[in-house]
């Protein structure tokens, strides 16, 4: 969606919806500065405890224990929100698939926590392997 569409307030009125009903509904962004612009929002490296190196890995997975109270909150989590995905690696994604599956000992699709994804891919450049600015 285009920017001033309403995509931040809709997300919003969600995230308060499901904490108003008690549900645990995280909100992740790609970066910081979008981060700030939800309610409770971090960053989905620090929220996922994401590797470093995704690019290089062939199978990366988060950084988080089974048995940690991280892993509880992804347990009893009802949505995930994350802004700005356009910006993510896709390994980010795969890490948080295969880490959510493995806590909620689950074969469906993040374990079965609904995934609301939101960006702009107009905002993202393309890729071209050993390119320059020309390229692009």
């Amino acid at each position: 969606m285009m920017e001033g569409t309403g995509k931040t307030f809709v997300t919003k009125l969600i995230l308060a919806e499901i904490r108003r009903t008690q549900g645990i509904a995280l909100a992740v962004a790609s970066s910081g500065i979008a981060a700030t612009l939800l309610p409770g929002g971090r960053t989905a490296h620090s929220t996922f405890k994401l590797p470093l190196d995704l690019a290089k890995t062939d199978t990366p997975i988060c950084n988080i224990s089974n048995s940690s109270d991280q892993a509880e909150v992804f347990r009893r989590c009802k949505l995930i929100v994350w802004d700005e995905c356009t910006m993510a690696h896709r390994g980010a994604l795969e890490a948080l698939h295969r880490s959510l599956r493995d806590i909620k000992d689950s074969t469906v699709s993040m374990g079965g926590i609904a995934l609301l994804l939101s960006g702009d891919f107009r905002q993202t450049l393309p890729v071209i392997p050993k390119g320059n600015r020309a390229d692009t």
